[in-house]
């Protein structure tokens, strides 16, 4: 929020208000989700390159997660203002559930961020080009599906991990099996730790009828996102196998093991606090599997 203010202090009055409430509205005040889907779509451009990824690629993918994110949470606030972000204590302040943000200013919001991250997908190949619309759709679709669907975690992972393909398009100019290999784990990823998010909210959401794997799962929650976290890390294990990676990748890949204990740990009395501290632990965990790819193709 410091950094927020300090960007909108220059600005009118009659302007200042405005953007700031829809900078907040794109999350732009809480970047641990945009880092969630930045660390993926690095692995996907390492994974690709399999080097250091062109650098204009780079800037066009780094800066696509911030845009896309926000959109996706323009259209997610969008779709929950109303029946559910007003009832949950944690989300009825946002600025469309307390009515600072209307709907048509909304979905400006959202056509404009589509419209730029469209732009920055046309300095790559036509393939890419094709892909994004396929992106763009889970994107818009994702935040409607918590109504009819206990499932909606797999979608955002589904639409978080639609960068992988991309980026292997855009590097390699194919989409081989690698990158389902690492879509599949990424949506695996994105499952546990949304469904940690979602054990935040579970009661409220069961009482006002969101439906989540949260709530899907009951008492079996940690078990099934035990037997999850074991099925990622195999993924990213066979991964690393099959683009013939050194040892600081695997090593990596044991430090992401002990991140997941010390998340089964911190969620063990299912406190809504540490359910969120390990939903947030997630950043470093791709953050550390991040950095094993990288110096695992720099020392080749």
């Amino acid at each position: 929020m410091r950094v927020i203010e300090a960007l909108t202090a220059r600005l009118p009055d009659p302007w200042r208000e405005r953007v700031r409430e829809y900078l907040v509205l794109m999350r732009m005040d809480r970047p641990v989700g945009a880092l969630l889907l930045l660390w993926p779509t690095w692995w996907g451009l390492w994974f690709a390159a399999n080097d250091f990824p062109p650098i204009g690629l780079l800037v066009v993918f780094t800066l696509g997660v911030f845009v896309m994110r926000a959109a996706g949470c323009v259209i997610n606030d969008y779709a929950d203002h109303g029946w559910l972000d007003a009832h949950v204590e944690r989300t009825r302040g946002r600025p469309m559930a307390a009515g600072r943000v209307s709907r048509k200013e909304a979905m400006l919001l959202f056509a404009g961020l589509l419209a730029f991250a469209f732009v920055l997908v046309l300095f790559t190949n036509t393939l890419t080009i094709l892909l994004s619309f396929g992106g763009a759709a889970l994107a818009a679709f994702y935040p409607f599906t918590k109504r009819f669907t206990h499932l909606a975690q797999v979608v955002l992972g589904a639409a978080f991990g639609w960068s992988i393909p991309m980026a292997f398009a855009a590097v390699t100019g194919e989409v081989p099996p690698l990158a389902w290999l690492l879509f599949l784990a990424n949506v695996l990823f994105s499952t546990i730790y949304d469904t940690q998010y979602a054990m935040v909210d579970r009661d409220e959401d069961i009482r006002v009828g969101a439906r989540s794997t949260a709530i899907l799962f009951g008492d079996a929650d940690r078990t099934i996102l035990g037997v999850l976290m074991a099925t990622f890390l195999v993924a990213m294990l066979l991964a690393g196998t099959r683009a013939s990676l050194e040892w600081p990748y695997f090593a990596g890949l044991a430090v992401a093991a002990g991140l997941f204990a010390w998340q089964q740990w911190l969620i063990r009395t299912r406190d809504r606090a540490a359910c969120f501290a390990a939903f947030r632990n997630n950043n470093v965990l791709g953050c550390v599997v991040w950095i094993g790819l990288l110096l695992a193709l720099a020392i080749r």
